[in-house]
């Protein structure tokens, strides 16, 4: 792209006032090379408990893709990174803050010699590590920057906030390259101008972890965030002094998830909104009165703030005049069933719009949960090739095929970064 096109771009308003909105724009990456390098060597480090099938995730994430491209605008973070690379300026200091970051400065001279197309592919697919000393040679990484694993999981690295952007600090270092891709994104992109909050930015703050999928734009006024493995206390504070404070957000609802199991590594694995007034709940976690902690913090005048405790989310919710059905992961049986479908991103989904979401086909009990309260169940396959009409139906879940992306520890709105809704009339 020539740098005269690159400025001439419109802009696009950045605005995100809910879970539910009519998408408007979104950004993805469809995963590639990155996930074909990894070995069982190196799965616990990239913070996976297996490996994945690339063909298979691929046809997966292909269904997803088509069916996002027939509803809003689909962005794709390669093409948003090469953009930005045009910029010699830009490109310098990206790779030299890359290169310090992760420890190979010997690869800045390298990585500044290649074009922009062959650089975004670099950063996310990784630099394969030349063995020309002996400590390199001794070292059993193949790799001297490593893949991005995670990147398809977009949900995690930012989160678009009424008309500002968070940048997450995440509780892994081997995922800060990924934050640090969608920092310059969303500094330098023409068509992506926003203001943009990074911990990244403060040297002085300790404890500061913060990831997009414990982050939930309920309403305009309110923000529901999870408190547990990949988001801390101090997370939530820097999110009150920079949207609470200085913005239209007047309360966050904090929700304490469980250590453990992985699947509970952020609060969109176990409560997402689908409705006006439903939302998807895993309920082990969400009505265990008392096991985990529900904390509502209210800003009532000039920076006053006032936290209290709640007896759990959806009574927190209904305090601020959400009247909400839950609806129930793995259905209403056993509680084994439910912690089965939880464990592949049961309660991970999507909203398109209101009534309109995106989910894995293979939890089927959830589905059917979803079925008997309204929505219809249309396959994505179904959508692509033009049988089904999505404009014929008011309520809908759309299934897309998951039993290879499930695998990697995300759902739907795991891999889905949206930057732009429609407003929700309450």
């Amino acid at each position: 792209m020539n740098n005269k096109k690159f400025k001439a771009m419109d802009k696009l308003r950045i605005n995100v006032t809910s879970e539910i909105g009519v998408i408007k724009g979104v950004i993805v990456h469809e995963p590639g090379q990155e996930i074909e390098n990894m070995t069982p060597r190196n799965a616990e480090r990239a913070l996976y408990s297996d490996i994945l099938n690339l063909a298979i995730a691929s046809r997966e994430y292909s269904e997803l893709k088509q069916v996002l491209k027939k509803i809003t605008n689909v962005f794709e973070i390669k093409d948003l990174l090469t953009d930005i690379l045009q910029n010699e300026k830009v490109k310098c200091e990206l790779i030299t803050k890359i290169c310090n970051n992760e420890n190979v400065p010997f690869l800045r001279d390298y990585l500044l010699e290649k074009d922009a197309q062959t650089v975004a592919t670099l950063l996310i697919e990784g630099v394969e590590m030349e063995k020309d000393t002996l400590t390199k040679y001794m070292n059993p990484d193949r790799y001297a920057l490593p893949p991005l694993h995670n990147l398809f999981f977009m949900r995690d690295s930012s989160v678009t906030i009424l008309d500002k952007v968070l940048i997450s600090k995440m509780a892994n270092k081997v995922r800060e390259r990924e934050a640090i891709l969608m920092e310059a994104i969303f500094d330098y992109h023409p068509q992506l101008s926003t203001k943009v909050h990074s911990p990244y930015r403060l040297e002085d703050i300790d404890g500061i972890k913060v990831e997009g999928g414990d982050v939930l734009v309920a309403r305009e006024d309110v923000l529901v965030i999870g408190l547990g493995q990949r988001t801390s206390t101090q997370g939530i504070d820097f999110i009150m002094e920079r949207f609470m404070k200085q913005d239209r957000i007047k309360h966050i609802v904090v929700q304490e998830l469980p250590e453990s199991p992985e699947s509970f590594i952020h609060l969109d694995m176990v409560f997402t909104f689908l409705d006006k007034d439903k939302v998807m709940t895993y309920a082990p976690v969400v009505f265990k009165a008392g096991r985990y902690q529900t904390i509502h913090i209210s800003l009532s005048g000039k920076d006053k703030v006032k936290i209290t405790e709640k007896p759990n989310l959806l009574e927190a919710l209904k305090d601020l005049k959400f009247d909400l059905e839950p609806l129930f992961c793995g259905g209403r049986g056993d509680e084994y069933t439910q912690e089965r479908e939880q464990w592949h991103s049961g309660a991970n989904f999507f909203a398109v719009a209101p009534g309109k979401v995106i989910g894995y086909e293979r939890n089927i009990h959830t589905i059917e949960e979803l079925n008997k309260h309204g929505f219809a169940v249309l396959p994505a396959r179904d959508i692509i090739s033009g049988k089904i009409d999505l404009n014929s139906y008011e309520k809908y879940v759309i299934t897309i095929s998951g039993s290879e992306l499930a695998r990697g520890g995300g759902g739907i709105r795991c891999m889905t970064n949206p930057i732009m809704r429609e407003p929700v009339k309450w």
